[in-house]
């Protein structure tokens, strides 16, 4: 393998169907939210000084109360779709190229997030997840979980999950992918084939 080669895969949901169509249900009901605060404001600014003059002291606090209270409520319906929505048809992108392993949340095959980038010096095992090897590691966390980088639980045909024992100056991670054995050809061979434990 020639040095600063690029490879790229991805790591998608394995029923992306169904991913989609939850995603898309949560999509719908925040953009509902917003149409509703939308139409709320304009009759609150509207309606408002009629209400101000009509009311004095508990009254017009309560009617004030009577007009914020279900606006709140929908820009905090609005704020809880749109994070679920972010839960579900999730794909991680990796790329690696120059001797790095770079990783990309991607939300609903859009928006793009970049997670981390690994660098092959910093490497300290590679292997399998269901190997003897990770459970030593992950045993020795110390309560502290891996960092998981694929929407599934259970590697899609072709693939299997990996795992890469990372060490910043700060800390050292377990990350874990879902990948073809030819990334992890790639990494191991960056990173030393002496950090390689296939058991």
């Amino acid at each position: 393998m020639a040095r600063g080669a690029l490879y790229e895969e991805s790591a998608i949901a394995a029923d992306e169907r169904s991913e989609r169509r939850k995603y898309q249900i949560f999509h719908v009901a925040s953009i509902v939210c917003v149409v509703l605060i939308t139409i709320m404001i304009f009759l609150i600014f509207a309606l408002l000084p009629s209400v101000i003059g009509a009311n004095k002291g508990v009254a017009l606090a309560i009617a004030l109360i009577f007009w914020f209270l279900p606006l709140l409520s929908f820009v905090g319906f609005f704020f809880l779709f749109w994070k679920l929505k972010r839960r579900f048809n999730l794909s991680f992108d990796y790329t690696f190229v120059q001797d790095e392993l770079r990783i990309t949340k991607v939300f609903n095959g859009k928006s793009r997030k970049h997670l981390v980038t690994l660098k092959a010096d910093q490497m300290l095992k590679i292997g399998y997840v269901e190997g003897e090897s990770y459970r030593r590691l992950s045993a020795g966390l110390r309560g502290k979980k891996p960092v998981i980088l694929t929407p599934n639980r259970e590697p899609m045909e072709g693939k299997v999950f990996a795992y890469i024992h990372y060490s910043t100056s700060i800390e050292k991670t377990l990350y874990i992918l879902e990948c073809r054995k030819e990334l992890l050809e790639y990494v191991v061979f960056a990173a030393g084939r002496n950090k390689f434990d296939p058991s």
